[in-house]
């Protein structure tokens, strides 16, 4: 253990010749400042909760509730509103369904997505919700069809979000003993 201590020694000695004091206090110095910007110094007082999201009102939004399953441009930018299509359209035939909850009085409901078709698309508010979408090949559940494909025009426009009605309630499971 002798070596190592006179390894130690020379080492220490060769640093002190090669360095002076100033040299080192200025460098810890730097060292300190550097990580006072890396790591927080001062303690944050978090008192205030965070502010609860209020729900979405607006019918142009694609985070407004009744739009948890769309795919496509919504018809209340388009000319339309959300339950009819715009002037030279027609709505789709066949649709598909959604189920949304309602924030504002805590209820589900039953939501049917027509396109509207005979126009070019619209290309305002594209909205693309994907909550419990299935793969393409159960076309049933899927929201990327162009279901216009139905109608005598196959030319998708906008889509509408028209209530159908309430969601049945999910059975509560029971409690286990």
């Amino acid at each position: 253990m002798h070596w190592l201590d006179k390894l130690g020694e020379r080492a220490t000695r060769s640093v002190a010749h090669a360095t002076s004091r100033r040299s080192v206090l200025n460098r810890i110095g730097k060292l300190l400042v550097g990580t006072a910007f890396l790591v927080p110094v001062l303690p944050v007082a978090r008192s205030a909760p965070a502010a609860a999201k209020k729900p979405q009102t607006d019918a142009t939004a694609c985070d407004y509730w009744r739009y948890c399953a769309v795919d496509g441009f919504l018809c209340s930018c388009c000319g339309g509103s959300m339950t009819s299509c715009p002037p030279g359209t027609s709505p789709s035939a066949v649709s598909w369904v959604g189920t949304c909850h309602n924030p504002l009085d805590g209820k589900d409901y039953l939501i049917s997505y027509n396109d509207c078709c005979g126009k070019t698309a619209c290309g305002k508010c594209m909205c693309a919700a994907a909550e419990r979408e299935r793969p393409g090949y159960q076309m049933f559940l899927h929201n990327d069809v162009n279901w216009c494909m139905s109608n005598e025009s196959s030319i998708f426009h906008c889509t509408t979000s028209v209530i159908v009605g309430m969601a049945k309630p999910q059975p509560k499971a029971p409690a286990k003993p």
